[in-house]
């Protein structure tokens, strides 16, 4: 028999922590399980500016150790492991860690998030968070008055352009076919804005600097012909991947797999499983949106904690 746990966390993101900090002061005892990136996508973030109460900004990965700090004071248990799979076929819900613990949980709140998409090239790796960012509105401002690329075709690359374009001299949009993917508001935003240049059928071969990003090369993937682009920045809007292949089985998801959940809530299609954060957001994907959905999400799993224990009484 499994470990019993009242409310069991998955991910350890803003959205799991504050959904811990919520939940234990509810005196639930949750237990949180970090996953395999402890933090989530803020430990790959080195300057949060727009996280309300930083006045001078704070760094990602410590935003995150003080929230599990603070989680904890209130009596989370925080458990390095990872929910390898799931059954919530019957209650209560059952988790599986590291494919061989057994947790048996009264409710669950999945704040496992998503994953940026990235191209794949080595120099990705090399600057990340030195110029490298699949996040404009997050580190945008750190750009300002400098030029940048973008790749990307869809309606996210043609937002993350326009909004860098307020930002920056000059956005190159790199496309690699011949037409955007966006819809025609955002087509014709990008299009008529005089500082977005599109690059169309072109792809990137690499990215170089010294410390930081200076150029990138790219490729008309029609022609062949290459070229050198001046560059500081280098945004990634290609899409995300949301963590949730492991609750397909029984979780409702989209046509991308993201968690549907009843409108206004944080309720899935299971009972007593909820979902917060960028697991079941494709729209803001923003920390404090997230850590709004761990709070809701902890007060639904109390309020349906408490309906149970009517029901047995």
């Amino acid at each position: 028999m499994g470990e019993k746990v009242k409310v069991a966390i998955i991910g350890s993101g803003p959205a799991g922590y504050t959904a811990a900090i919520y939940a234990a002061r509810a005196g639930l005892n949750p237990v949180l399980y970090t996953g395999g990136q402890p933090g989530g996508q803020l430990t790959i973030t080195n300057d949060v500016e727009n996280f309300p109460g930083y006045p001078d900004g704070i760094n990602g990965p410590q935003m995150m150790i003080d929230l599990q700090k603070q989680a904890e004071r209130f009596g989370t248990k925080v458990k390095y492991a990872m929910v390898t799979s799931v059954d919530f076929s019957g209650y209560p819900l059952k988790l599986i860690l590291d494919e061989k613990e057994e947790v048996l949980a009264e409710s669950v709140i999945i704040s496992t998030g998503a994953s940026a998409k990235y191209l794949g090239l080595p120099s990705e790796e090399k600057f990340a968070n030195k110029g490298v960012s699949a996040c404009a509105v997050c580190d945008g401002y750190f750009f300002k008055g400098m030029e940048v690329a973008v790749v990307g075709g869809g309606d996210s690359a043609a937002e993350e352009s326009t909004y860098l374009s307020k930002l920056c001299p000059k956005v190159y949009l790199i496309v690699r076919r011949d037409e955007l993917r966006a819809s025609k508001i955002m087509q014709d935003r990008v299009l008529n804005t005089p500082n977005i240049e599109v690059l169309w059928n072109t792809e990137t071969e690499e990215i170089s600097g010294r410390e930081s990003v200076e150029s990138i090369r790219v490729v008309n993937n029609k022609t062949g012909e290459k070229k050198e682009i001046p560059v500081q920045g280098f945004f990634l809007a290609i899409g995300h991947t949301p963590n949730t292949e492991i609750f397909r089985d029984y979780i409702e998801l989209d046509a991308t797999g993201y968690i549907k959940v009843k409108p206004g809530t944080t309720k899935t299609n299971v009972e007593g499983v909820f979902a917060t954060g960028d697991a079941a957001d494709k729209v803001y994907r923003q920390a404090v949106t997230a850590a709004g959905t761990g709070c809701m999400g902890a007060l639904e799993a109390e309020k349906f904690l408490a309906a149970k224990e009517m029901e047995v009484a």
